[in-house]
């Protein structure tokens, strides 16, 4: 049976436990064993699974090469405790799993965990503010701004098309947006382009948009420092000035300027335990129990390196302030501890890289009910964390200057046009709201009608243009706007009055013309000689 990448979506915990658990069941060499003088058909030792199950995860692109044998040991505990496997007795139900000798076997009903059927958190209407309606107590005047004249020329430019179409138009007058509107159209954006970058047809299986603060996304953007980190407003969220010197004391070792005493054979070893310790002690990982399946799906895109890294980075701005700030200080730490070849190792057995993994990845990112596999999940998180952490955890440009340009869109005032000049930043899906056909009749009927006559008076009054010319702009107008045309021409006397028909003149009377008629020619009477 071959291992599948199991892409992001929800549940994704749930698939790949049991497609691990089918791989394993599939590749585990079942045989007979001896124990005690008795012989137990189709078992396996415990350190032959340990070997097997290693593999298996190591070559498994969900998964990869970093799991080590000690993580393996800890799935396998799980498994017994799962009743995945059991012993050559039946018993299974506690975590006393060994890599060692004991023999162990399947059981056969079908240890595949069922798909969780969540309660419906019900999906989050952002409503898109309405700007024709000030709010109680506000001003209505609209805002002011300089207006643009459109000269008949321009207008016509920009509507003769092959077809003579004029697109019908609409005068969108804004009010000023709120600190609120624009926090939720960062939220909204956010949660759009996160949702595309995922591929998935909704966020509601792997997040609870009522979570989401809106005000934790402009603060993650807006509130940094030359060098990216988050600047909080609270102050006593900060990390502890001691923590902070035993952090910058390993990622600059062995230049520790905050160090004043001297140092002892084994301290940075204790400095790391301190750090360790420090954030092992946190209730909640800084991921957040919220955005655990997010994350978890995200994992389903690493095998596309530069579509995980975008949506690590919006998935990020999603978190706590507090949260991040300690985020980006921690992986960067980490990712200078791993790189540093002057650091001394931090233990004897295990790499030093492989090391902050395991010491860090339940501080990162775990669940807050049992999840089988969030150890190795979080693990295969926090290793691409580490080395793609500046990337990640900085605020991503280009959704920041689409947003700006909508905000800026937004707060102005223009003339919408009906199918042309479509805006370069449309609105997300999520304002849009369908109207009926008789109510954008009444609004092209009400609001159009005095620009419209306007230009159509520009087109009357305009003498630079020839008569011809002028009468294929009317009849295009007309066309296209028979109802304005109507009232500005109500009978064809009033528009036969603007092209009044010219006399035309006698041709002068020639000169031969006064002279005395023709006289007929009379035959007369020849005489001959």
């Amino acid at each position: 049976m071959e291992s599948r990448l199991v892409g992001p979506g929800p549940y994704r915990a749930t698939r790949l436990w049991n497609e691990i658990i089918e791989l394993f069941r599939a590749g585990m060499p079942l045989r007979k064993h001896r124990c005690r003088f008795k012989s137990y058909e189709r078992c396996f030792k415990a350190s032959e699974a340990v070997d097997c199950l290693h593999e298996l995860l190591g070559s498994n692109q969900n998964f990869g090469p970093e799991v080590t044998r000690d993580q393996t040991v800890k799935l396998l505990k799980k498994f017994l405790k799962n009743h995945v496997i059991e012993d050559i007795k039946g018993r299974w139900g506690k975590e006393d799993f060994e890599d060692d000798g004991h023999l162990y076997r399947f059981p056969p009903s079908s240890p595949l965990k069922s798909y969780p059927k969540k309660s419906s958190c019900g999906k989050e209407v952002i409503k898109f503010p309405d700007w024709n309606e000030p709010k109680a107590g506000t001003s209505q005047e609209p805002i002011p701004v300089k207006s643009i004249t459109m000269n008949s020329e321009m207008w016509y430019k920009r509507h003769s098309i092959a077809a003579g179409e004029v697109p019908a138009c609409k005068l969108v007058f804004r009010r000023e947006l709120t600190q609120t509107n624009i926090e939720y159209i960062w939220k909204s954006m956010t949660l759009s382009r996160l949702q595309k970058v995922l591929g998935l047809d909704s966020l509601d299986e792997v997040l609870d948009t009522k979570l989401v603060n809106s005000k934790h996304i402009v603060q993650n953007v807006y509130n940094v420092n030359k060098q990216g980190i988050v600047t909080l407003e609270d102050k006593s969220k900060e990390l502890p000035h001691w923590i902070l010197s035993a952090m910058k004391c390993l990622a600059n070792w062995p230049s520790c300027s905050d160090l004043k005493q001297p140092t002892y054979s084994g301290f940075e070893r204790d400095v790391f335990k301190t750090i360790v310790d420090y954030f092992g002690q946190m209730k909640e990982p800084l991921l957040t129990f919220h955005f655990f399946d997010i994350f978890v799906s995200v994992l389903g895109l690493l095998q596309k390196p530069s579509k995980a890294v975008e949506a690590l980075q919006l998935s990020c701005l999603l978190l706590p302030p507090e949260n991040r700030k300690r985020l980006q200080l921690l992986v960067r730490m980490m990712a200078r501890i791993s790189l540093n070849q002057d650091l001394p190792p931090l233990s004897e057995s295990v790499r030093t890289r492989t090391l902050i993994v395991q010491a860090f990845s339940h501080c990162i990112l775990c669940s807050k009910d049992e999840v089988d596999l969030d150890e190795l999940l979080a693990a295969k998180l926090v290793s691409f964390l580490m080395d793609n952490y500046q990337e990640i955890l900085s605020v991503p440009s280009a959704l920041k200057s689409s947003i700006e340009d909508h905000v800026v869109h937004l707060q102005r005032v223009q003339i919408k046009y009906t199918g042309a000049d479509s805006d370069a930043t449309p609105p997300p899906p999520s304002f849009c709201h369908q109207i009926s056909t008789d109510e954008f009749e009444y609004q092209r009927a009400t609001d159009s009608q005095e620009p419209l006559a306007a230009l159509l008076e520009e087109i009357v009054i305009n003498k630079e243009i020839s008569v011809r010319d002028k009468k294929k702009k009317l009849k295009q107008f007309q066309k296209s706007y028979p109802e304005v045309y109507r009232v500005r021409f109500p009978t064809p006397e009033t528009e036969a009055m603007l092209f009044p028909e010219k006399t035309k003149q006698r041709p002068p009377i020639l000169m031969w013309a006064l002279k005395k008629p023709f006289q007929p020619f009379h035959r007369t009477r020849s005489f001959r000689m």
